[in-house]
Parts: structure tokens; sequence; C-alpha cells
């Protein structure tokens, strides 16, 4: 069974995109040698950012985007044995559109 996990306030949770494991040329890269993806696809948002007014204001990303990120952002978590990061919606550099 799947674990299910709702993000509090301006959260969001992502799955890094999959690390190349050959470099355009053919060569491969050992685990150590490579870096982590700083793109990802969003699964799980919260309900948005309280205000100082006390509003909640909606968050920009949704389900399913495709997003950039610092590389040092976020806190890593493993979800099912699978590696995912929790980040703030600041985080979020930009959204990667089709």
């Amino acid at each position: 069974m799947a674990t299910k996990i709702r993000p509090l306030q301006d959260r969001v949770i992502v799955k890094r995109l999959k690390e190349e494991e050959r470099t355009k040329g053919g060569l491969y890269i050992p685990d150590s040698a490579k870096e982590k993806p700083v793109e990802g696809t969003v699964l799980a948002v919260g309900n948005g950012k309280v205000l100082e007014d006390g509003t909640v204001r909606k968050l920009d990303v949704k389900e399913g985007d495709r997003v950039l990120f610092g590389k040092y952002s976020g806190t890593e978590v493993k979800l099912d044995g699978e590696e995912h990061l929790i980040l703030r919606e600041d985080d979020i550099l930009g959204v990667i559109e089709a």
C-alpha cells in the first residue's frame, strides 16, 4: 500500500527526475560523481500560504507540474523506499511548461 502524505501550508512534495547514467558522449557516470537533479515533478501541494492578515493564498503550483528548484533546497524524505523532497513554494524557482 502506498503511503499518502499531505504537505501543510505552502509546502509541496516533489519527486526528483532521475539522474543521468551516462554523459552525452556515452561515458558512464559513477554514483559518487552524479549531481542531484534540480528538476522534479510535484506530487502533492499544501492548502496555501497563510498571510499576515490570516487569509490563505493558494499556491501557484499544482500536482503534476514540472518544476525547477535550488540545488540545496528542501528536506529529503524517503516514502515507500523512494527519495522525495519537501519544499516551500518560495524554494521553487519556476515551472517548466510544455
